[in-house]
């Protein structure tokens, strides 16, 4: 961590175990409900830089045992320091170092297979990436329509996506045929998450 002023770092939460309780549970249910909108309430102070969400999120997930890689717009602002500070994670150097991966709106997503997949026999051994996106379940200028199926998933979903790279789609079918290996991730706005675990397979059926 570059030196700094820490008291100048926002505040976690103001219950630690309660708060971070509260959004482990909205993580899991968006995970068993790939495609819902989840809220995350907390009262963390969060950083500056990357949507609230997101930061609320991967302070409930990290731990002293963790290695975390950040976009470039996130590793030089105060997200980093401030979940160093409040998980003792480290940070990675590459995105297949990484056990959890947070990449901020704006910044380019690195190809899914640059994260860790895990194998065979320790799938669970991957990235969870954590995407700042745009816009999540509502009409806007620019997006994809996406219908999902999968476990967690009764008679389809319908989820409206904006802000990721037109080849999205396609580097997802690529990682959920991979199954069980592959990465899980979860789709941010400053107040919401959605889960997509790597058993989740997308269709794209407009696109604006």
């Amino acid at each position: 961590m570059n030196p700094q002023d820490l008291s100048a770092l926002g505040a976690g939460f103001t219950q630690e175990a309660y708060g971070s309780q509260q959004v482990f549970r909205a993580a899991l249910q968006a995970l068993s409900h790939p495609g819902r909108l989840v809220d995350v309430t907390h009262d963390a102070q969060v950083p500056q830089v990357g949507h609230a969400a997101s930061a609320a999120l991967l302070l409930a997930l990290l731990d002293a045992d963790c290695c975390l890689w950040l976009s470039p717009a996130l590793r030089d602002s105060d997200a980093a320091a401030w979940l160093r500070f409040h998980t003792g994670c480290q940070l990675a150097a590459t995105p297949a170092q990484a056990q959890f991966a947070w990449v901020a709106a704006g910044d380019a997503l690195p190809p899914l297979e640059a994260f860790a997949g895990g194998s065979e026999n320790y799938p669970d051994q991957s990235t969870t990436c954590v995407i700042d996106v745009a816009g999540l379940g509502h009409a806007a200028d620019e997006g994809q329509d996406w219908r999902l199926s999968g476990p967690g998933i009764q008679g389809g979903a319908c989820l409206r996506v904006t802000g990721l790279p037109p080849d999205f789609v396609a580097q997802w079918a690529a990682n959920h045929a991979a199954f069980p290996r592959g990465v899980d991730l979860f789709l941010a706005t400053p107040q919401q998450i959605v889960g997509l675990p790597r058993s989740t397979r997308i269709e794209t059926t407009v696109e604006a």
